[in-house]
């Protein structure tokens, strides 16, 4: 099995290129395209977020932070002017990678099937530290912005008379604010929650799809809202602090949180050098492994935090 580690979390010795045609080169958009779908479904952001075409050197997007108003006018009477307001917002893609390091017999054995296991393997440490970043800050590029988590909105699952109306003062933290909620992202961990809570008719609170073997993100709907249950969403809990708990969700306007991603990705493999692999540097040429590095540019644009309310639970664990 491989093991896929993402480049930007541990050091690693970057893999000398060899003539293994299997490997070695750059996918095209159209060939990348099945692991970058494949990471899209990895991730609860991309699929909740606004995707949009990126170059290699990024590009400003307009986002508006004041539209206009129009009024009534009587006859002959004079007209109201009004303003609109609208931001640049400067969008730079960054670069992430993967290594995947197995077993030279695994590869030789059948190596167009071990293509299929190394995209699901890239695709998904892609969308671990896409989404670890844009949550949580964990390694971002500072071009990404600040993480959700930084918001001051903040709801706690537990502190009202039910679930239910702990969503709904979230959405309130929201509309007080004058912002929308268009969707949630929750970690896997609270569906418990859900399963016993309903809303003011009795109606389950959390409507979802049928669930798959493998599937990483589970699609579903949360007061009428798209809501979706995903790995890798939620902090630890602070310990020994009485009914704080880690985040497991956010609620919020995810059409504020742009992305895309550069062109394809670039690959290369080595049989000789040595990477680090649990703290520990190891041989490739001494252990008979293959090393093959994936690397892609991905731009993340976070608009602003206070567009978003952390969903935390102190009876969730880690």
């Amino acid at each position: 099995m491989a093991v896929a580690v993402p480049g930007v979390q541990t050091p690693q010795t970057a893999p000398t290129k060899t003539s293994d045609s299997q490997f070695e080169g750059f996918l095209r958009p159209d060939q990348a395209a099945p692991y970058f779908e494949e990471a899209r479904k990895s991730s609860t952001v991309m699929q909740l977020a606004r995707q949009v075409p990126v170059g290699i050197n990024g590009q400003e997007f307009a986002i508006h932070t004041q539209k206009a108003v129009a009024s009534w006018v009587g006859e002959g009477g004079q007209k109201k002017t009004t303003e609109s307001e609208i931001g640049l917002r400067s969008f730079k893609p960054a670069k992430i990678a993967a290594i995947s390091v197995v077993s030279a017999e695994v590869v030789r054995a059948n190596p167009g099937n071990y293509m299929e296991i190394l995209r699901a393997d890239i695709a998904e440490a892609f969308a671990i530290a896409f989404d670890n970043a844009v949550l949580h800050g964990t390694n971002a590029p500072a071009a990404f912005g600040a993480a959700l988590d930084t918001t001051t909105k903040a709801v706690e699952l537990g502190s009202g008379t039910t679930v239910y109306q702990d969503v709904v003062s979230a959405l309130k933290l929201l509309t007080d604010d004058e912002k929308r909620l268009t969707g949630f992202a929750f970690d896997k961990k609270v569906e418990p929650t859900f399963l016993g809570a309903v809303d003011t008719t009795g109606r389950p609170l959390f409507v979802g799809g049928t669930y798959t073997a493998g599937q990483s993100v589970v699609p579903g709907s949360v007061i009428n809202r798209p809501a979706y249950l995903g790995d890798n969403i939620a902090t630890p809990i602070v310990t020994g602090t009485p009914n704080t708990g880690g985040v497991v969700g956010y609620a919020g306007d995810w059409s504020r949180i742009i992305w895309g991603v550069v062109s394809g990705i670039k690959f290369d493999v080595s049989t000789e050098t040595t990477v680090t692999i649990g703290g520990n540097l190891v041989s490739l040429w001494e252990n008979n492994l293959v090393a093959i590095r994936a690397e892609a540019e991905y731009g993340v644009l976070v608009d602003d935090v206070e567009h978003f309310v952390k969903i935390t639970d102190h009876t969730a664990g880690n």
